[in-house]
This record gives structure tokens, C-alpha cells and sequence, in this order.
């Protein structure tokens, strides 16, 4: 098991700056968070954490807002089953239930099955609610799919249960990829499921691509994203917060892209994006 530290971040005012904090953090390590009256507490192995990073984000760089942070290290426990304790079913529009295996079924809801742990991905972050949100709407049916930074594979999951044929997942971590691969036992779906980045991609070419990963990445990794989506092709992209939407349309109408839907959940942002017919880069 790996040791803990936990931050405890004090930020004035609040909103919308908490959910922001969040997603840098998560950029530089963080797992876990949990929201406190007075701001979060952020959650990061002990031996991922580098004091430099987390005092380059640039939200604390940032005057509109006042951000001051302790921060103790945890006792050598069980986290996962710490996590497990708190987990409670993610209900999306009473039409889809993501819930783990000891929670009840719920009649008449689909459901996605997930191994509980510290993970951004199990569908409790506004972000991953956007992307299901989204894909109801998406015919899925024979489609060859791709889950960019798949954390948990629940979107993976869930495109494979609506009718996605071939779907491939990829992401980052280790643990990630062990885990997804767990779920989809779980699930009864098959995923080709790789360790990687969007440098896997190669030639392979797509129907539809979901990457709910976080600004930085998009910006970088939307062409290669085009050069392997099919004409008419769509692209669903999230892990945004509202004022990164104008950077990453300017890089999608760069890349032929039409925008054809936008969420908004709190301070989160979905992008449904459609390939335009005969492009090629």
C-alpha cells in the first residue's frame, strides 16, 4: 500500500475555484478529493508528489482568487477499501446507474458495474456525468470506438453496451489499464485495452472518439485525434471547465471540427464535435 499525503486547501471565494483547483491538481498527481466547507482536501501518493509543480499551477499564480494549503501524511491504510466505504451509485437522468457490485439494482435503469477506488473516472466527477449524458443521444450501434484516457472504462463500457462494436481503450497509468480490464469482466464486454497515449494511435481510424482528459492534452492531441477519425466521424471531448472552451474550439475549427453540442454541468463543459466529410490533413 502506498503512503498518503493529504492536502488541505483553503480557498476564497469558492466558487467557481474549487473545481478548478481540482482539475490541476489532477494534472500533477492528485487521485482524490474531497469537498469541505472552507475548499478540498486533494489526496496524492507520497512518492508522485513534487513541491515545484504544485506551486507552479497556475490558479495560485491566479489574484481573482486566495488559495493557502497545509498539508500531513497519511497512515499506511487501505484506501481502496477507505474509498469503497464512500462510494454511493451515480444516478445519470434516472436512465443510467453506474453503481458497484454491493449496491442494489435499480429496475428499469441501465447499468454500468465498477470496481470502486480512488480513481477520477468512476462517474462521480461532473465531467464523466457529461460525457454519458452525451453518448445518449449518440447512435453507438457497429461503430468502431476509441476511449482516450480511459481511467475506469466506464464510457468505454457503456459504448460497448449501447451496440459500439471494435472499442479500443487507452490510458496513461498502470493501474488504470488493470482496472479497466477488471470492469470489463464485470460488465461482460470485451475492450482492447492498452497502456499509452495518443501515440498508440498509429493508422487505425475510428467512428467515434471519447476523450474526457483535461485542456492541456486536447490541445495537443485533437489532430492526431482527427487523423484517425473517419470522415463524419464524431469526437467527444470533456474534462473541461467553461473558460477553456475558446481555445479548444479555435483548435477545432483549425482541424476541420463543427461543433454540434455543448454541456454544461456546474463549472464543467462537454464538447460533441463532428469530423467534416472529405477532410484530410
Amino acid at each position: 500500500m502506498q503512503n498518503y499525503l493529504e492536502f488541505d486547501f483553503k480557498i476564497s471565494p469558492l466558487q467557481p475555484w474549487s473545481d478548478i483547483l481540482m482539475a490541476e491538481l489532477i494534472e500533477i498527481g492528485f487521485d482524490s478529493f474531497t469537498e469541505e466547507i472552507h475548499g478540498i482536501l486533494g489526496y496524492i501518493q507520497k512518492d508522485l508528489f513534487k513541491e515545484e509543480e504544485l506551486k507552479a499551477l497556475p490558479l495560485l499564480q491566479n489574484e481573482e482568487v486566495k488559495i493557502e494549503y497545509t498539508f500531513t501524511e497519511m497512515p499506511n491504510i487501505n484506501w481502496n477499501e477507505e474509498w469503497e466505504k464512500n462510494f454511493e451509485p451515480i444516478n445519470i437522468d434516472d436512465k443510467v446507474l453506474i453503481r458497484a457490485e454491493f449496491h442494489e439494482s435499480v429496475e428499469g435503469m441501465h447499468e454500468i458495474i465498477i470496481q470502486p477506488k480512488m480513481s477520477f473516472g468512476t462517474g462521480h466527477h461532473p465531467t464523466t456525468h457529461l460525457m454519458i449524458q452525451q453518448m445518449m443521444d449518440i447512435d453507438f450501434s457497429g461503430k468502431k470506438v476509441l476511449d482516450m484516457g480511459c481511467g475506469t472504462s466506464v464510457l468505454a463500457i457503456y459504448a460497448k453496451q449501447i451496440g459500439a462494436g471494435e472499442t479500443k481503450a487507452i490510458d496513461i497509468d498502470e493501474w488504470s489499464v488493470e482496472n479497466s480490464k477488471e470492469n470489463a469482466v464485470r460488465n461482460n464486454v470485451e475492450l482492447d485495452i492498452e497502456l499509452g497515449t495518443a501515440d498508440n494511435l498509429g493508422h487505425e481510424n475510428f467512428d467515434i472518439i471519447l476523450a474526457n482528459i483535461n485542456r492541456n492534452i486536447l490541445i495537443s492531441d485533437i489532430p492526431t485525434y482527427v487523423t484517425v477519425l473517419n470522415d463524419g466521424g464524431k469526437l467527444l471531448l470533456s474534462g473541461l471547465c467553461f473558460f477553456d472552451v475558446d481555445d479548444i474550439l479555435e483548435v477545432c475549427r483549425e482541424n476541420n471540427l463543427e461543433l454540434k453540442k455543448k454541456l454544461q454541468r456546474e463549472e464543467w463543459v462537454s464538447l460533441l464535435l463532428e469530423k467534416k466529410l472529405n477532410y484530410r490533413l
